[in-house]
């Protein structure tokens, strides 16, 4: 029987249940299996840790604007370009403002 990459994430978080890519890598693999509502609770929680990690809030705003939740991804973006900019991250912040704006945000 074939391993699934969702298993082999789990198998691996079993392990380690704090490394961060793993749990995100986890959110993805949710998404992918239209587990939404999963991988948006992962995603969430990466996004309280201290420091935020960033990618999650891009991902999670991607997802919820392909579930057409848009004032809900528009906040989470709003978060996720504050928590870049002061993690000195102006890449992801430029990623997520342009993503803002193309959702008609001003």
């Amino acid at each position: 029987m074939m391993v699934s990459r969702l298993e082999k994430i789990e198998a691996m978080l079993a392990d380690d249940p704090t490394d961060v890519f793993l749990r995100y890598s986890l959110a993805m693999e949710l998404d992918k299996a239209d587990e939404h509502e999963a991988s948006l609770a992962k995603l969430q929680e990466l996004t309280t840790e201290n420091p935020p990690y960033v990618p999650a809030f891009f991902m999670a705003g991607q997802q919820l604007v392909r579930l057409a939740r848009i004032p809900a991804a528009q906040d989470l973006l709003r978060q996720g370009v504050e928590q870049a900019r002061a993690q000195g991250d102006d890449h992801a912040a430029a990623e997520m403002s342009e993503f803002l704006n193309s959702l008609g945000e001003k």
